[in-house]
């Protein structure tokens, strides 16, 4: 039989497509094995241009960020599927496979953890950076919520962002400023501090932390903090403007998966140490309490410390290799930055802290910025630095003072002022034990023959 030519060349061609298409797909998918590839196509714009398409390679394995030592581990459970077997023909097709449980799924796309980056919200666990640090080993939230004795619906309820919530876990109150103004205080309730405070002793108190910062951490005080400024020719002191109201949940967030925690863990660790301000509103006959700014790490949890000092970790070590450049001496104690030295070369600070601040994501309160000479008061968080370290001459006089009007009438003194008393004594002794001394030793009598 006679096969028109026409015809022989439509099946040439068909059977030429399909093995083209074929050999399209397995290179495809040879190349899906080595690096897994995301659609991020956006729409149209409002102003009439076309849709963008475009796709991009995720990145799986070697360091998460230049110079970092985290791996870019991600979780398979969230990455792009490969495409289809060519060869499969199978009829029907069957059902797509379950990788996450509706719980799951409605968790991690939930307001509370639900992000926009890419790059993160399918990072998985880096046991490796995890043990480097020595921070414990949580996998999910399973485990965070039996490291701290709660079921997984009792740590959603304490880490879930709500748009309109009737019960706030936190008591808000302003107390006054030594400056003017008020300082809102956020307290979480009872059941909530006791969390915060157990996450406090297991995560947050083993962050990685400068040995130049003084603030809320165990060994060190005012005093190791004051003392490296003892005797200099000038004293300079700057503040951060609203240091924790600063750091925010991203920030929270970043620090964690950058330590080796996968996205779920650190959203919902992050969301547990932070709190939005909130604004009561009445509507439908109730009265909800919706959040007006970002969630940060406020001022009354027991976690907020801790955090500021692991985010302030490159500042200080920024600071301080500025600080050493120069020959001068640099401590923080929580927002309060010091450096002391030669008059000249403290002065060049003003210049430059304030930019390597702000590239940090901070700003300097230029209200507070201090310079004091020796010939004059030098104190560093309420402590004199002139000569010795301890209480300037006029509160030492007033302390001495009340210890003579208590000893002169033991039987009428306020237990209450007595405590405070013995307190303060215990306070300079810290700071300088001979000036304690000199104060705690009764007045020799004088008798007149």
């Amino acid at each position: 039989m006679h096969i028109p030519a026409v015809v022989f060349a439509l099946v040439l061609f068909f059977v030429a497509q399909a093995i083209l298409s074929w050999r399209r797909r397995r290179r495809a998918a040879q190349a899906w094995k080595i690096a897994p590839q995301r659609d991020v196509s956006t729409l149209a714009t409002a102003g009439g241009g076309g849709a963008a398409f475009k796709q991009e390679t995720i990145k799986t394995g070697g360091p998460w960020k230049p110079k970092h030592r985290r791996l870019a581990l991600r979780d398979a459970r969230l990455l792009p599927k490969p495409p289809r077997d060519p060869n499969d023909r199978a009829w029907p097709r069957p059902p797509k496979p379950k990788y996450l449980t509706e719980s799951e799924a409605d968790r991690l796309f939930s307001a509370s953890l639900r992000t926009r980056n890419r790059d993160v919200m399918d990072l998985a666990t880096d046991e490796a950076q995890l043990q480097r640090y020595g921070l414990p080993l949580w996998k999910s939230e399973s485990d965070i919520a039996q490291a701290l004795d709660l079921t997984i619906g009792q740590l959603h309820h304490y880490s879930q962002h709500r748009h309109r919530e009737t019960a706030p876990h936190y008591v808000t109150f302003a107390i006054p400023k030594r400056s003017g103004g008020e300082r809102l205080i956020h307290a979480p309730k009872k059941k909530l501090k006791a969390i915060l405070r157990q996450l406090d002793q297991l995560l947050v108190s083993k962050l990685p932390k400068s040995e130049y910062a003084h603030g809320f951490i165990k060994q060190r005080s005012i005093a190791t903090g004051a003392r490296p400024h003892v005797d200099k020719e000038l004293v300079l002191k700057f503040d951060i403007k609203d240091c924790f109201p600063t750091i925010h949940f991203g920030r929270v967030r970043g620090l964690l998966l950058s330590l080796g925690y996968s996205y779920p863990v650190a959203a919902s660790l992050a969301v547990l140490m932070t709190e939005a301000p909130r604004q009561p509103v009445a509507a439908e006959g109730k009265i909800y309490h919706v959040p007006t700014g970002p969630r940060v790490c406020v001022q009354g949890a027991p976690t907020s410390p801790g955090l500021c000092n692991a985010i302030l970790l490159r500042l200080d070590r920024r600071l301080w290799g500025l600080a050493k450049k120069y020959g001068l001496s640099y401590t923080r104690y929580a927002d309060d930055l010091t450096f002391s030295g030669p008059a000249g070369l403290t002065r060049k600070m003003l210049g430059w802290v304030p930019g390597i601040v702000t590239s940090e994501g901070f700003q300097i309160n230029r209200e507070k910025t201090k310079l004091m000479r020796n010939s004059g008061r030098q104190s560093v968080t309420g402590v004199t630095v002139n000569k010795d370290m301890g209480l300037s001459r006029q509160e030492r006089r007033k302390l001495r003072a009340a210890l003579h009007k208590q000893r002169a009438n033991p039987g009428a003194a306020d237990p209450r002022a007595a405590n405070q008393l013995v307190g303060k004594l215990a306070y300079l002794h810290m700071l300088n034990p001979a000036q304690a001394e000199a104060l705690s030793r009764p007045p020799m009598s004088s008798n007149v023959a």
